[in-house]
């Protein structure tokens, strides 16, 4: 279980004071262009069975194929990331695959239990799912989340796969998933704070090797991630979520430290999730890859070796 090294705690009156300046400066202000997005390829995602493949759904909503398996982090496609569906940050952007749009998905890894991506509409149809429900793989202390959330379907019940950090399992696609801790937090209910765990996801095949971040502030997780299963082939790392560096720098990395992120874990290379679908703190929705692009540049890394990508859009390696 977590300790209070590992855990990020952060107290009522910081909480408070964001709030405040935040409304009181009226932010975030809204993206200064539209996020236009891609029409997915349906046919070419549905026909894929060797050549790997990341597609952003939005947010840190991710598909993965690589090894013949169709993977998918951190599933949200509800309008709002909230407790509740009507009130709590909504939704700039459709996903870019919608749920009837996904080809079928072998299993489900998530990274914590934020509302942000763990969303219970989403994961229940996952489990309903043609064909049968996906494997759930999950942070040790949300398995009774998932459990009590996840539906019986002809007697059947979902196959729930909690992992410690520093943990594996194996897929049947010559595919071994290791969870590795970073520097962030859970929570659920108000009364469960660091209680489960959280976390990050190496997927390693023989001929592909890949690293989702989750949500992370900056720490040496990564470096040590890199000299223990790098180099990748390619990391989806978070850019977003990142102001007022005062309070959000301990749980959330900037582009900056995102860029640095990538080099620590030894990715040729990196695209950005955790932006661009909700509001979630101060910097307007289109501001990550902004300071994504400056960040690469100051260091004279090429803008190919980190990209964001369109909602919907997929890169193929």
């Amino acid at each position: 279980m977590p300790t209070p090294e590992h855990g990020i705690e952060t107290s009522g009156k910081a909480v408070l004071r964001w709030m405040w300046q935040r409304a009181r400066a009226r932010l975030p202000r809204p993206p200064a262009a539209p996020l236009r997005p891609v029409a997915p390829a349906l046919d070419f995602l549905h026909a894929n069975r060797s050549d790997p493949s990341l597609t952003w759904i939005g947010h840190s909503s991710l598909l993965l194929q690589m090894g013949g398996a169709n993977l998918l982090f951190d599933p949200v496609f509800s309008r709002v990331a909230s407790p509740v569906r009507f009130a709590g940050p909504r939704r700039h952007q459709p996903p870019g695959l919608t749920l009837e749009q996904l080809p079928p998905i072998d299993a489900v890894l998530l990274s914590h239990n934020h509302y942000d991506h763990l969303d219970r509409p989403s994961v229940r149809a996952l489990a309903r799912q043609s064909g049968g429900a996906p494997r759930f793989i999950v942070p040790r202390g949300t398995e009774q989340w998932f459990a009590r959330n996840l539906p019986t379907t002809r007697g059947v019940r979902p196959h729930i796969e909690p992992l410690d950090w520093c943990s594996e399992t194996t897929l049947p696609q010559s595919l071994t998933v290791h969870f590795e801790p970073v520097q962030h937090w859970s929570n659920r209910s108000g009364f469960d704070r660091n209680k489960s765990l959280w976390g990050s996801y190496a997927v390693l095949h023989p001929s592909f090797r890949f690293w989702f971040s989750g949500d992370l502030g900056y720490s040496p997780a990564p470096s040590r991630i890199g000299e223990k299963h790098g180099p990748f082939d390619a990391a989806a790392i978070a850019i977003g979520a990142y102001e007022p560096r005062w309070f959000m720098q301990s749980q959330h990395v900037n582009p900056d430290e995102a860029v640095q992120v990538m080099l620590d874990v030894r990715a040729k290379q990196a695209i950005g999730v955790h932006w661009g679908t909700f509001a979630l703190t101060d910097e307007p929705l289109d501001q990550p890859p902004i300071d994504l692009a400056e960040a690469l540049a100051t260091r004279g890394i090429a803008a190919e070796r980190f990209r964001v990508l369109r909602h919907g859009e997929t890169l193929r390696y």
